[in-house]
């Protein structure tokens, strides 16, 4: 497959910015899109193996951003760099505004509380409850043991919980022990609990990956239905090309240890993809 590197959007297709006037009915100049997260060449090895070099790119407020290509290309590398979570060997990376390559502990703690993170493996504690593994999305704004159980909660807490329990359809199973859950139920308990700080970024790495297709489809409708409601920023990596064509605004593609791709999904087609997992 050719290299494919189109110029990243000025704002997202969905969410255009139109020019108001000012007070003598003169056009005013549209603001500039709101850039969440900008990599600059970014690069990263573990001792002399390189996953990935001189990756660039900008993700706009409210897009969703599809990272796709084939196992071992570094995607869920690329994630944790994002978050703070690793450094990087090389470049840089600025999340909310946040150098991540010069910042200290405390303000990458900082910055996570802000962001939500959905994984194929669900990570709940199977012995608490429901509402109990929600609240504990609070721990990143409020670390203390208060936010570990619902029993010890604040009402604020235990409210937002159950809002977003409400959300994904779950608000009836909120005492049930989460051992106790099929896997598509346990996927949406650790949607709520992604969601329920009210994020600015998700990350999504491979989020219906251990569920059944019926339950992947729905887990992923509901999950893009929130996020376009709540205008959050989002990013997340599919095996599925189908599921990056219809959820992504964009597509970044890794190959070779590099980007190959960063394109509009509307652009795109099955065909295109499936090279990057060659």
């Amino acid at each position: 497959m050719s290299d494919v590197v189109l110029e990243q959007p000025d704002a997202p297709e969905a969410h255009p910015v139109h020019p108001l006037p000012n007070e003598t009915g003169t056009p005013l100049k549209a603001a500039a899109p709101y850039i969440d997260v900008e990599a600059e060449r970014m690069s990263k090895r573990f001792g002399s193996n390189e996953i990935f070099s001189d990756v660039s790119f900008k993700l706009v407020r409210g897009e969703a951003v599809a990272l796709v290509g084939a196992n071992g290309t570094g995607k869920s590398t690329l994630l944790r760099c994002m978050m703070g979570l690793i450094p990087v060997a090389s470049g840089k990376v600025v999340v909310l505004d946040l150098d991540t390559t010069t910042a200290s502990s405390r303000e990458l703690r900082a910055l996570r509380a802000r962001m939500g993170l959905v994984s194929q493996k669900h990570n709940l504690v199977p012995r608490l409850t429901v509402l109990s593994n929600v609240i504990q999305g609070l721990l990143g704004r409020h670390p203390g043991i208060r936010h570990w159980s619902h029993s010890f909660a604040p009402a604020a807490s235990r409210a937002a919980a159950m809002e977003a329990l409400d959300k994904v359809g779950l608000s009836d199973l909120a005492l049930r022990r989460a051992d106790r859950l099929s896997g598509g139920q346990s996927q949406r308990v650790a949607i709520a609990r992604a969601i329920v700080g009210k994020p600015e970024i998700l990350i999504a790495d491979e989020p219906c990956a251990s569920l059944d297709p019926a339950a992947g489809e729905d887990v992923m409708k509901l999950f893009f239905e929130l996020v376009r409601q709540q205008g959050i920023t989002v990013v997340f990596t599919s095996h599925h090309i189908d599921h990056a064509l219809r959820y992504g605004d964009r597509i970044l593609g890794l190959a070779d240890r590099s980007l190959k791709l960063d394109a509009r999904a509307s652009t795109l087609n099955t065909a295109d993809l499936r090279g990057l997992y060659d």
